[in-house]
């Protein structure tokens, strides 16, 4: 299952290897994603091997997407009327999130970038998530009960976080991995570079998963590197590199359930596979919890952010191939054709989706921000000049009213 860039390798299992031919034996449809690892084809038919899950887990995985496509649809008019800050949508992205986080644990910790709203979304969904999107800090604490850091705006500045962390819990011998998500411009930032060669030296349980969407803000993947693939990048640190179809959520489990297990596999192998054949296992050494690059292939429908302007940059037609691969008819076609899901399953999880959504945008818009939180968690301990700009602060608005320090809608 791995893709470090040889002209020999095809990204995936023989059974589930997409040229795009296979996928599209039910229906002609253009495959715009080259060699990538795929479960189901465009319609929800079976090209490669269905992991081994409860039907019930399968209808999650469904169900988290829906909600994460209704949050994105709510989140994006909520910004347009004023109600949020800039939003990052995810739709046409909501396979590789969800699925990834269903193949870890409760326990291991993800870190995302701004994108990836189906994590926070398969872990619970936390009523106070969106208060962040309106500008409250304290938005992200309920992230930290479900394993969840805060997003990242620094692009890729969390992965040296994330390896930190899996590095953490070798030394303590937790059983855990790290799970770090970033873009594809991601790539091209030095952080992402040491991130992965710390964690190819030290061993370090984690799982890289790169989105790569096609465009990094508006410059094109193309142009970002003059590698075949993002994911045979890995191959240079020593470890292996596995391209898949992002917008296949089954994929996307198999391959991310794969690089966990090896993640927390110790004691090494000793068998002169354990990165993908690299020249780093020349000497025979067996590895403990190997980390792995995952390029999830996929394509961004709407605007970088609600600040984003995608028409000068882009056609409007070049989404139109990637839609036939929609994530989410895909998971309902397969459940459908499998006889999991009918009419009314597939209502019940949109009425689901839609409550949910609303219950969090309730809680969102009851919150009252306290002034003196901005310098809550600045340090560990609080400094003296921290101390007099808060009350500097806190004097001006008694002295003032609050009023004073509120924009105008």
């Amino acid at each position: 299952m791995s893709d470090t860039g040889s002209d020999d390798e095809a990204g995936g299992e023989e059974a589930a290897v997409a040229g795009g031919d296979r996928a599209a034996d039910a229906r002609e449809v253009p495959d715009p994603m080259g060699e990538v690892y795929r479960v189901l084809g465009p319609d929800g038919e079976v090209v490669g091997e269905v992991p081994d899950l409860p039907e019930e887990t399968l209808v999650d995985i469904y169900r988290d997407m829906v909600t994460a496509r209704r949050f994105d649809e709510r989140a994006v008019s909520l910004q347009r009327q004023g109600r949020i800050g800039t939003y990052a949508a995810i739709e046409g992205q909501e396979a590789s999130s969800v699925a990834a986080t269903h193949a870890l644990r409760d326990d291991d910790p993800v870190f995302y970038q701004y994108r990836e709203h189906g994590a926070v979304i398969a872990r619970g969904f936390p009523a106070e998530y969106l208060a962040y999107w309106m500008g409250h800090e304290a938005g992200t604490a309920g992230l930290a009960d479900i394993d969840v850091f805060p997003l990242n705006i620094g692009i890729g500045a969390h992965l040296p976080h994330a390896v930190g962390a899996a590095m953490a819990f070798d030394y303590r011998g937790d059983d855990r991995v790290a799970c770090a998500h970033f873009g594809d411009g991601a790539t091209s930032e030095g952080d992402f570079h040491e991130a992965l060669n710390f964690a190819g030296v030290f061993d370090a349980p984690s799982v890289f998963v790169c989105h790569n969407n096609q465009w990094a803000i508006s410059v094109p993947r193309e142009e970002q590197t003059a590698s075949r693939t993002l994911a045979q990048k890995a191959e240079a640190y020593g470890f292996e590199g596995v391209r898949v179809d992002g917008m296949d959520p089954l994929a996307v489990y198999r391959v991310v359930a794969e690089a966990a297990r090896k993640a927390r596999a110790a004691g090494g192998n000793g068998d002169g596979d354990a990165d993908g054949g690299s020249d780093g296992d020349a000497g025979g050494r067996g590895y403990d919890h190997r980390p792995t690059l995952i390029e999830t292939v996929e394509y961004r429908f709407g605007a970088h952010t609600t600040a984003d302007d995608p028409s000068v940059y882009r056609d409007d037609g070049e989404a139109e191939p990637w839609r036939a691969w929609d994530p989410i008819p895909r998971m309902e076609g397969f459940l459908r054709r499998e006889g999991i899901a009918d009419d009314d399953l597939i209502e019940s999880v949109r009425e689901e989706a839609d409550d949910r959504v609303a219950e969090v945008i309730d809680a969102a818009e009851r919150f009252e921000a306290d002034p003196a939180d901005m310098f809550a968690d600045v340090y560990a301990e609080t400094t003296p000049e921290l101390d007099r700009q808060r009350e500097g602060l806190l004097a001006a608005i008694e002295r003032h009213g609050e009023d004073a320090f509120l924009r105008e809608e």
